[in-house]
């Protein structure tokens, strides 16, 4: 079952002038990370971009990195890479009740 909060957390709420403000960066600046696929908000039936709360976070930490001298190319890696662990460390929590059965 999904806790309520991590569905809120995913759904996408925000237009793109609120989620430049909670984010701290600038319209273009936003437009710029969708079009390198560094964010990927949701969008309306009417193609109008909404944001959540896991993208505004994702805005947050591109920022971090930028601020640290990384390019958007290095950005996306290190995304990814970051992805890549949080999907691991998921398969393992899933896999941990499993194992815990077997060896009683």
């Amino acid at each position: 079952m999904t806790h309520p909060s991590h569905v809120r957390a995913e759904q996408g709420v925000y237009g793109i002038s609120v989620a430049a403000e909670l984010s701290g960066v600038g319209l273009q600046t936003l437009r710029l990370y969708e079009r390198r696929a560094l964010v990927r908000p949701g969008r309306t039936q009417g193609g109008t971009r909404r944001y959540s709360d896991n993208d505004i976070s994702r805005i947050r930490r591109i920022t971090d990195l930028v601020h640290a001298g990384i390019n958007l190319a290095g950005v996306s890696r290190i995304l990814d890479l970051e992805d890549e662990n949080e999907r691991l460390r998921e398969q393992l929590r899933a896999a941990a009740p499993v194992a815990e059965q077997h060896s009683h």
